[in-house]
């Protein structure tokens, strides 16, 4: 089966450059079909059984550490090849790379992305997705895999868009939710079951100082 990719100037990534454009932030509520949500979900599931996703640290490089008491997801980080389901994802992702560069002229160079599972009760304080010594990450990417999920089994993703107004997004599967990574503080809220997703990054070409 070949990649899922669709053309760049397809109207639902078109939405999404238009919603970056002027509100910093977009929610597509049915960005995926529900076979591949669910396919996606269950790869998370094996991963997790097999032991495969690991405790998020908090920062990076020699810096990183796990602070249970900021975050308390597990995650893998996904490459391609590994699962069909991940490559239709990651086809679909630069699709919209494209887009944003052709409309926000944002320069974004390639994407990362891992599986996240919080358990019942894990939560990631609040926080912004751009590190202070690396500028590469420019807009963060949140797909939500959760079956069934209702507003009463939290785990929604507040965003804080600016001193008086909040956001919330229920992680229903099959939502995406994207934003401008270093200007939109966010975090994420304590669930009573297991909450999953993939969150990435799409990167610019950057300036590490070290």
């Amino acid at each position: 089966m070949r990649a899922m990719q669709i053309p760049s100037d397809h109207p639902l990534l078109l939405r999404i450059v238009d919603d970056l454009a002027e509100h910093g932030w977009s929610q597509q509520n049915l960005f995926l079909p529900d076979a591949l949500t669910r396919a996606l979900a269950a790869e998370c599931r094996q991963r997790a059984a097999e032991g495969e996703l690991a405790p998020a640290a908090v920062g990076r490089g020699p810096f990183s550490e796990i602070r249970e008491g900021i975050r308390g997801d597990h995650i893998q980080w996904i490459e391609p090849g590994q699962a069909q389901a991940c490559d239709h994802y990651l086809a679909l992702m630069d699709s919209l790379r494209e887009a944003m560069n052709r409309g926000l002229f944002l320069g974004l160079e390639d994407f990362e992305s891992h599986f996240a599972l919080y358990p019942p009760g894990a939560f990631y304080l609040r926080h912004v997705d751009r590190f202070r010594d690396d500028d590469r990450r420019m807009v963060s990417a949140v797909l939500y895999l959760n079956d069934e999920w209702l507003p009463e089994h939290g785990g929604q993703l507040r965003m804080y868009l600016d001193e008086s107004l909040e956001q919330d997004v229920v992680p229903i599967g099959g939502c995406l939710v994207v934003f401008l990574s270093g200007d939109i503080p966010h975090e994420v809220l304590p669930a009573t079951r297991d909450r999953l997703s993939l969150t990435g990054w799409f990167r610019r070409r950057g300036n590490e100082l070290f």
